[in-house]
């Protein structure tokens, strides 16, 4: 049973940083409890932040991460403890964001520190957040043969 309860967060986890990527906001809200508790540390966002609740969180994703902002979030070596109905988590972050507008870029890698709650049969993440290693911004307008040849949320 606790094989099939760290399978599950793993999915849990993978579908939370998709679903962000690709701006399905529905989806990633039901990858989290409705109470649920994040704290996400990035110094060019002008965090750490707290969030509280499911509505809080989508509603900060998407008007940061909307309109033509690219986003890839990269996640491994998970450790994931379950004790019955809760569980706790720890996840590798490398990820990139693209501002095309404001050609600029944003690299850096954490560890995420999760909790989960499983209602009704389904996982949902209760706790989230991470510190940074590292970030870094960059000037894409600086990058030598830098092209953004391909984004999937440019208008038309």
């Amino acid at each position: 049973m606790e094989i099939e309860a760290r399978e599950a967060i793993r999915t849990l986890k993978y579908r939370y940083l998709r679903t962000l990527d690709l701006k399905r906001w529905d989806e990633f809200a039901d990858t989290l409890c409705s109470d649920v508790v994040a704290n996400y540390g990035s110094p060019s966002g002008n965090l750490p932040a707290e969030f509280r609740g499911r509505d809080q969180i989508v509603d900060y994703m998407r008007a940061g991460l909307g309109g033509n902002i690219i986003t890839v979030h990269v996640a491994g070596h998970p450790e994931i403890t379950v004790e019955g109905d809760t569980a706790t988590g720890s996840w590798s972050l490398e990820d990139t964001v693209i501002f095309p507008d404001d050609h600029r870029m944003i690299r850096g890698a954490a560890y995420y520190t999760d909790t989960y709650r499983r209602e009704g049969g389904v996982w949902r993440i209760a706790t989230t957040g991470y510190q940074r290693i590292y970030e870094s911004i960059q000037s894409t307008d600086g990058l030598p043969g830098y092209a953004l040849t391909a984004n999937r949320w440019a208008p038309a």
